[in-house]
């Protein structure tokens, strides 16, 4: 028997268009996602290329596992970002300050699967490129970089430093930096991101030798340079003269009354957050009336998930686990008179044997983007709803992988 067997909605991500987003189950389309962005976006795409998908479309993102691609894409919802750097593949133009150091376009394979990646080359301490950029307050700084005869960089933001090992993927020494991290996308290529707050306009990529400015001859390999203001980094947004903005994604206005029970049933959904989320709000998907914050709802908080069953007036059922919620979880809330629980991972938390549930009519939309701003940004492998509380054994399985492979591929470990 099929886990979906009792499902009244099943969302995962596969089938999409302009302003949609297809759901698996209900077959008449009562279960479609109402999908906006007003801007064009990237995403990495099932040959493990990054990619721009026109505006208004869904982006379907595959995963990386030691720059592998995988099989299954996740739906990723971000907010609004900014690139800042006016030319972010063309590091020979003269908004790159040059400092004891030369560039050369075109000459390798990029991300993206096309030839644009930039030489750096330097026999200088301490060269490299540098932009100047007007800005304040918490940025994340990233690029990029493919080895060639230069095994580090070093990335600056005003007084912030992260040095980058780009031959063996590793983060070195990090000064006055909120945050550094590498990220291996493929062929040779790391994103290094480094995450700092600035207090003028200092933006630069040096080549060095491990914690210091000392340099050999030779260089690296340079793509996708990206300042945004915020305190983790987002997806890559291209440049080309100009700053652009990548607008807020909103994925709402599934279903209808007749798709979910009132008195009993299961929100279920396998998500993640963004990788560094400074969690300013929470990030909620929700069962609700009319997309007030009556309803069912899950949601990421910093180092926790929280599962909420709200009657308009009450909390009949609010439970808060921690839990690092920036590798994909599988989450399931379930709501009944006197039954409450939450799983996640194939284990039951906070079973609660209090509480009522909702008048007939109540639950009528199944959104991403909930009430008073909370909405999810992150990345959602699957959503799905049912119409009964489901049994302990029912749950367990919802919520459990089938072999330690799948587990291990799902939460994006590396298996050696």
């Amino acid at each position: 028997m099929s886990k979906y067997d009792k499902a009244s909605l099943v969302q995962i991500p596969s089938g999409y268009k302009a302003n949609k987003l297809y759901s698996v189950l209900p077959v008449n389309g009562d279960g479609d996602f109402t999908f906006a962005r007003t801007s064009t976006g990237t995403r990495v795409n099932k040959d493990g290329y990054i990619e721009t998908v026109a505006t208004g479309e869904p982006r379907l993102d595959y995963p990386l596992i030691d720059g592998v691609v995988q099989d299954c894409p996740a739906l990723l919802l971000e907010p609004s970002r900014s690139n800042l750097v006016p030319y972010s593949e063309a590091f020979d133009e003269p908004d790159w300050v040059k400092n004891s150091s030369t560039v050369t376009s075109n000459q390798v394979i990029s991300p993206d699967g096309t030839l644009n990646a930039d030489l750096l080359e330097t026999s200088v301490a301490g060269g490299g490129v540098a932009d100047a950029i007007s800005g304040s307050g918490d940025y994340s700084f990233s690029v990029f970089a493919k080895y060639k005869d230069i095994q580090f960089i070093r990335l600056r933001s005003t007084n912030s430093y992260a040095w980058f090992d780009i031959k063996n993927g590793s983060v070195g020494t990090t000064i006055s930096a909120l945050d550094a991290k590498i990220e291996y996308y493929g062929n040779g290529w790391y994103r290094c991101t480094l995450v700092g707050n600035n207090t003028n306009t200092i933006f630069q990529i040096t080549c060095t030798e491990q914690n210091s400015l000392n340099v050999g001859f030779g260089g690296v390999y340079l793509w996708g340079a990206q300042l945004e203001e915020g305190s983790y980094p987002t997806s890559y947004i291209p440049t080309a003269g100009s700053a652009v903005t990548r607008s807020a994604e909103t994925c709402n206005s599934a279903g209808n009354a007749s798709t979910f029970n009132d008195s009993e049933g299961v929100l279920y959904a396998e998500i993640a957050a963004l990788a560094g989320d400074d969690f300013s709000t929470s990030r909620r998907i929700g069962i609700t009336k009319n997309g007030t914050y009556e309803g069912v709802r899950i949601q990421l908080g910093d180092n926790n998930i929280s599962a909420t069953v709200y009657d308009g007036t009450t909390n009949q059922y609010s439970k808060s686990i921690s839990y690092n919620n920036e590798t994909p979880n599988k989450i399931a809330l379930k709501y009944k008179e006197n039954d409450f629980s939450v799983w996640i991972n194939g284990i039951e938390y906070e079973p609660q044997s209090s509480g009522s549930t909702f008048v007939d009519g109540t639950l009528n939309d199944l959104s991403f983007n909930y009430v008073g701003g909370a909405h999810f940004y992150g990345k959602a492998k699957e959503i799905a709803t049912f119409k009964e509380a489901l049994t302990d054994s029912e749950l367990e399985a919802l919520t459990s992988w089938d072999s330690f492979n799948d587990m291990a591929k799902e939460q994006l470990y590396t298996i050696e």
